[in-house]
Formats: structure tokens, sequence, C-alpha cells
């Protein structure tokens, strides 16, 4: 299979300060974006946004619905290869949101933690083709790397760039110390593309 539409690739990182220690727990998510130029460039561009007290689960999927969000606002379908080190946002999407639709929104055991959350980058997601992808975080992985950037940057900063702006990647990766960073993955190329079963 290949690529119906489009292809866009992300690759999204989430951060939270302190998470899991008492009192409030700043946290941020970055996205990187990129689409090929006519000319075989890679345009990019940035996302990140914040919250003043959270979680790394709750960071990770709004790094799902804000980016898919902003991505889709002149209504076009696309393909997207979406990269990640959060097994929470991989397992979810392509195995535990199809049972949890089927029960009505719960698990065997209950209710779904952040089903509100879960809920809108469902919907997000909805009228493209994704292929989810799981990367390992802090391992040198070039636009992991740079997305967990932007995530810790906003989540100290508690600020974000409302919506996509230009991408400071090149800058941040030439700034890098040699051999701290492998070099960018390439653009995906479109008939090596798998989207994940589609969402009912």
């Amino acid at each position: 299979m290949s690529a119906s539409y489009p292809l866009v690739a992300v690759y999204a990182d989430e951060s939270c300060l302190g998470n899991g220690k008492a009192g409030a727990t700043p946290g941020g998510a970055g996205a990187l974006v990129e689409y090929a130029a006519r000319d075989g460039s890679v345009r990019r561009f940035d996302l990140w946004l914040s919250e003043p007290d959270t979680t790394n689960n709750r960071m990770a999927l709004r790094s799902v619905s804000d980016t898919l969000d902003a991505i889709s606002r002149k209504g076009n379908t696309l393909s997207i290869r979406f990269t990640t080190d959060s097994r929470y946002i991989v397992d979810g999407m392509t195995q535990w949101v199809h049972n949890w639709i089927k029960r009505g929104w719960r698990r065997k055991e209950g209710a779904v933690e952040n089903v509100e959350l879960w809920q809108d980058a469902v919907t997000s997601l909805r009228s493209h083709e994704i292929e989810w992808r799981w990367v390992r975080g802090h391992a040198g992985h070039a636009q992991n790397e740079y997305a967990n950037h932007l995530a810790t940057r906003a989540a100290a900063a508690q600020d974000g760039s409302n919506g996509l702006v230009p991408s400071a990647f090149d800058e941040w990766i030439a700034a890098q110390k040699a051999g701290s960073t492998a070099a960018p993955d390439p653009f995906p190329d479109p008939s090596a593309f798998r989207p994940a079963r589609p969402i009912e």
C-alpha cells in the first residue's frame, strides 16, 4: 500500500516538569511538521503548547490533536506519518481505542483515563489516513530530539506557538554537538506508507 493523499511527516514529543511529584507539574508538547515541496526540498514548521499543571499522557494526547487540527485547517485530507516516542499514543491509537469505542468509551476495568482528550485526538484524525511510528526517546533521533526541545521549552516558558510557525530545526541541529544526534530522517517515501486500521 502507499499514501493515498499528500504525505506529511509529523514528529511529536511531550514534557512534564516534575511529573509524579507533589505540587504543580507544568507541561508542554512540541511537534515538527514536514512537507515535501515540489522541487524536492522539505518545508518544516513547528508547533508547541503548554499547560500549567498536567501529565505526560495529557501532553502526548494534545500533541496529536493540536498538531492534526493545525495541519487540517484548510479542510484537506492527508496521509500522515506520525512519529512519537510515546507507547501510550502508538498502542492507544493502533489497539486500545478500537475496543474502547465498542464499549462506549470504557475499558473492561472501568473509565478511560483522559477520555475527553482521547476523543478529541480521534476526532482530529478521522479525515486522514495515519501511520503511527514509535521511536526510542532520548536516543539521538534528530527530529524526535527537536520535538523534545520544543516540548521542554514550552513547559518551562509556559507559552505556545498558536498554530504552525516556520521551523528553527536547521538552526537547532547546526548548534548540536557533533555526534549528539543522528542525521535527520529523510522525508518518507509515499510508496512505503502503511496506514493504521481506520478508527470507526
